[in-house]
């Protein structure tokens, strides 16, 4: 689901989650883009369920800036952003497909699922079989967890009046 791990990657979300951790964060996703000069995107999250805030963003980018340059694991110039995963987060994980029920949701796939590849709705979660299961406009679609290839939160009211009240 949403971007193929290379072994560059691996090793990078071996160095960089257990560090967030220990901050009391969590990765969401760790993303390596560009090729003359790599972007490193983490995407990270505060453990406690609170929000991020732009200090929160700046410690991580410190801690994280200091430890890869000790491990210098990129072997090119490379750029390093810290992000928050806002109110349009990806859904990366499988146990997000179930933090998340309740949600509206765009889910796409590798393969048609049910004639198409693209379900917006609302998220039900994921079954024993590993099934996700939004109700669609169209009524209820079951998409196989390891045929999603990119699914996010889609923001809607009670979403940003939750988000709103958070702050």
């Amino acid at each position: 689901m949403e971007p193929v791990q290379t072994p560059l990657a691996d090793r990078l979300t071996a160095l960089v989650a257990p560090s967030l951790e220990a901050m009391g964060f969590a990765l969401v996703r760790l993303r390596l883009t560009g090729q003359n000069r790599v972007t490193l995107e983490v995407m990270a999250e505060r453990s406690d369920g609170s929000p991020m805030s732009i200090d929160d963003c700046t410690q991580i980018s410190r801690a994280l800036s200091a430890m890869l340059d000790v491990e210098d694991p990129i072997p090119n110039a490379y750029d390093l952003e810290v992000t928050s995963p806002g109110l349009d987060r990806p859904l990366i994980r499988p146990e997000d497909f179930d933090r998340f029920a309740g949600s509206l949701a765009m889910v796409e796939t590798r393969r048609p699922i049910e004639g198409r590849k693209r379900f917006k709705g609302r998220l039900l979660g994921r079954d024993a079989e590993g099934i996700v299961h939004v109700t669609t406009a169209e009524g209820e679609a079951a998409i196989p967890l390891a045929e999603v290839t990119r699914a996010k939160l889609m923001p809607d009211e009670s979403t940003i009046a939750a988000a709103l009240r958070r702050h």
